[in-house]
């Protein structure tokens, strides 16, 4: 493990109350691991042998079912999966791969569960961050099942602007195929309710999103605090696809 990792770890809400005894035993059971792009690093139905601490690259989040298949979160650095089913000793419910280069530090499942029983500060941490991937979900739930297509494209190119700071102009932060499956569309369906922004102050220019009326997007999108937040911490265990510009 590089020198620097340990303190990016440590810093994670997930870590960093546990006592520090705590964390140096966790941190020796695990170890450090290069991935090429594509390749599958867990599979849905697996038994959870590791918690995985992205450092380095983006990890796609996927489910499949009769044939089909959705992306459920995009992981990029400093950021861990998947903590639940590691906590219960469960078969993971998604699959893993790399979209790009990675690097990832993996955490014995079974060393995690034995440091949640002893260190109460890390078992409230763990609440905490399992509590927020629940509300993450639920949020995005609500967006999937209350809003039109078009407005959930909306209020998430709104949403992406004012976490990059209420920016007019922003790069997409993954491809539109992800951020299709993660709408709950075809990629087609969103090319073409992307087009049809136009009118409603958003033009897009291949992955470049310029908001030429923010009335008019806000408008459409609606923003309501209990579907897009915020949380005052939001979980580092990939739930969502990950905002412009930041790394957590």
């Amino acid at each position: 493990m590089r020198p620097h990792e340990l303190p990016e770890i440590r810093h994670l809400p997930l870590f960093r109350d546990m006592l520090q005894g705590s964390f140096e035993t966790l941190m020796q059971g695990a170890y450090a691991q290069t991935f090429p792009a594509g390749l599958e690093l867990i599979r849905q139905g697996d038994p959870a042998d590791f918690l995985h601490v992205v450092m380095e690259g983006q990890v796609e989040l996927h489910a499949q079912w009769a044939g089909r298949e959705c992306t459920m979160a995009v992981v990029r650095p400093v950021g861990t999966f998947i903590l639940a089913a590691c906590i219960r000793d469960a078969p993971y419910l998604m699959s893993a791969r790399t979209l790009e280069r990675a690097r990832i530090i993996l955490i014995p499942a079974s060393d995690l569960r034995a440091i949640f029983h002893r260190d109460t500060e890390f078992a409230v941490s763990v609440i905490n961050e399992l509590a927020g991937c629940y509300r993450a979900v639920v949020r995005h739930a609500k967006g999937l099942k209350l809003r039109t297509s078009r407005e959930r494209i909306a209020s998430y190119l709104l949403r992406q602007s004012v976490l990059a700071g209420n920016v007019p102009s922003f790069v997409l932060p993954v491809e539109k195929r992800l951020l299709a499956s993660y709408l709950g569309m075809t990629p087609e369906n969103l090319s073409r309710a992307l087009k049809s922004l136009d009118a409603e102050g958003v033009r897009v220019d291949g992955s470049r999103v310029i908001i030429t009326d923010r009335a008019k997007l806000s408008a459409l999108a609606r923003p309501d605090p209990l579907i897009d937040g915020p949380d005052p911490e939001g979980a580092s265990a990939g739930v969502a696809l990950p905002p412009v510009g930041r790394l957590g």
